[in-house]
């Protein structure tokens, strides 16, 4: 009987979030003997520790390994953690997303943000969104989920004595500790019900709920599902995201559009194809509903932003990311009336909107460094004035809106649309159409913006401005040519390797979009 209770661990299979947990740690002591000008030695500490734990993905690449179970033959066992071939595409997106930030944040920690906090919450956080994918029992789902939340409300209210900071972490901490109470209480209605908390056993033992219980298993169904989609900011729980990415530090505001909806995706995609099949009529007509008011309201909202109004390029970017979170949602509903293979076209989608919206992202910090208010209107006549970033940020644009020359983004989106016909989803997929086709407007109109030719006029700088965030343009700049300073080395490196993934992947679209053609579990 004891030798049951033990379980053996298989550590090469925990690795990769197990690093980012320890280099986590070690940096957080480190920050305490380093001295103020070495502590740039800490990013690229962090950057080492998340590219060895990408390494660590390959000896895993077979995608049978799995550790934690219920018994020691874990082919047939229920396990808490599982290696297959999602939870390694979705940890490849989490690690290489948290890369791309820390190379985005290194200039921000030497000159805004506290070092050592700084690198420790965003490990602590990839950390936790690495081992979400992995999880296969509701207990290390939400612990996992926690995780990967609680330091992103830190890093998000990291600028001291910012008032917009402190606001939007706020608002994000109250929005998500409401999402986490809710899934706490739907999880535990389904272990109440069934008796167990790990996923497969669930699926299971739901079609068999006694009738006493079947009013709770569905309560629990119910609220589980909730709890994630304020995770996913689909509509109507989207209200934290504009003020948070706009508080938010710029490489923070990346890390959630990207690395944070990335976690609550993976966690919807669990509890809904392996937990609840047995509730596809249910939750499947949920979320294509989900899906048709999330990508409108996102659309819409983007639409109308005012080019001159402050912050409004990271607003824009912040409304896009709701709209790509409905996009994200279609292939989860079609699975409720297909198969799993749907889920492959999100997994798709996810992939090509992380390389290019981190890439999108590092060109409106490279602005932001000499126009930090940010408007979009700050972005007429860049190519002028810095040409590889305007064609970067161009690339970047058409790729969301899904038109050449970005390839992948046009395969991505003809993929999502496939599923939804597939499925039989047809009133879907034409309101998908109608949104594509609102989102080319506000994305096309940003980009002609990077080539028109500068209008002359003097630097303004608004009285009420703190000195810290006036424009540093010289007298006489003309209005929105944003001539950038000379680029730190990592920001320029990060854009290039965007770009340069967003090439290889437009040219070679089925090394992602095979994921579609294929069950990932």
């Amino acid at each position: 009987m004891t030798s049951q209770l033990v379980q053996s661990v298989d550590w090469l299979t925990i690795a990769p979030p197990v690093l980012t947990a320890a280099v986590a740690l070690a940096v957080l002591v480190a920050d305490l003997f380093v001295p103020p000008e070495r502590k740039r030695l800490l990013g690229w500490t962090a950057i080492g520790g998340l590219t060895a734990a990408l390494a660590l993905l390959v000896p895993l690449r077979a995608g049978d390994r799995s550790t934690f179970c219920l018994t020691p033959d874990t082919r047939v066992a229920a396990c808490s953690y599982t290696a297959d071939h999602f939870t390694l595409v979705v940890q490849l997106l989490v690690l290489g997303g948290a890369l791309l930030t820390a190379l985005l944040s290194l200039d921000e920690t030497r000159e805004r943000l506290p070092a050592g906090e700084y690198w420790f919450l965003l490990l602590s956080s990839a950390a936790g969104a690495a081992l979400l994918p992995a999880s296969r029992d509701l207990a290390t789902l939400v612990v996992a989920l926690e995780v990967a939340s609680l330091p992103a409300f830190a890093l998000v209210g990291l600028k001291r004595g910012d008032r917009m900071s402190g606001e939007a972490a706020l608002k994000f901490f109250l929005s998500s500790v409401t999402a986490t109470a809710v899934t706490l209480l739907g999880a535990s209605f389904v272990y109440a019900a069934t008796g167990t908390l790990h996923l497969t056993e669930i699926a299971q033992r739901l079609d068999d709920v006694p009738g006493q219980l079947q009013t709770l298993a569905e309560a629990g169904v119910a609220l589980t599902l909730v709890g994630f989609a304020f995770k996913t900011a689909a509509v109507p729980f989207h209200f934290w995201v504009p003020d948070t990415y706009v508080g938010a530090p710029l490489p923070v505001a990346a890390y959630l559009s990207v690395v944070g909806k990335a976690v609550g995706f993976t966690g919807l995609i669990l509890v809904t194809v392996v937990a609840f099949p047995s509730y596809a009529d249910v939750w499947g007509p949920a979320l294509a509903v989900l899906a048709a008011l999330t990508m409108t309201a996102g659309n819409v909202a983007a639409l109308r932003q005012a080019s001159t109004r402050a912050w409004s390029a990271v607003r824009l970017l912040a409304w896009s990311s709701v709209a790509q979170a409905g996009y994200l949602l279609v292939p989860i509903a079609a699975a409720a009336y297909s198969s799993d293979d749907q889920i492959g076209a999100t997994v798709a989608y996810a992939l090509m909107y992380a390389v290019v919206n981190l890439g999108a992202f590092a060109v409106v910090a490279l602005v932001a460094r000499v126009r930090p208010r940010n408007r979009i209107e700050d972005y007429r006549g860049l190519y002028a004035t810095s040409p590889a970033a305007a064609l970067a940020l161009a690339f970047f644009l058409l790729n969301l809106a899904g038109l050449p020359p970005g390839i992948i983004g046009l395969f991505a989106k003809v993929t999502v649309f496939s599923a939804a016909v597939d499925a039989g989803l047809g009133w879907l997929a034409v309101v998908m159409a109608l949104n594509v086709v609102i989102a080319l407007y506000y994305y096309l109109r940003w980009t002609a913006l990077l080539f028109r030719t500068p209008e002359e006029a003097p630097r303004e700088a608004p009285a009420e401005a703190p000195e810290e965030t006036r424009e540093r343009s010289p007298e006489g700049t003309r209005k929105g040519a944003a001539a950038p300073r000379r680029a730190p080395a990592p920001l320029t490196l990060a854009i290039a390797l965007t770009a340069a993934a967003g090439a290889v992947l437009s040219g070679y679209p089925q090394f992602v979009l095979r994921f579609a053609a294929s069950g990932l579990f």
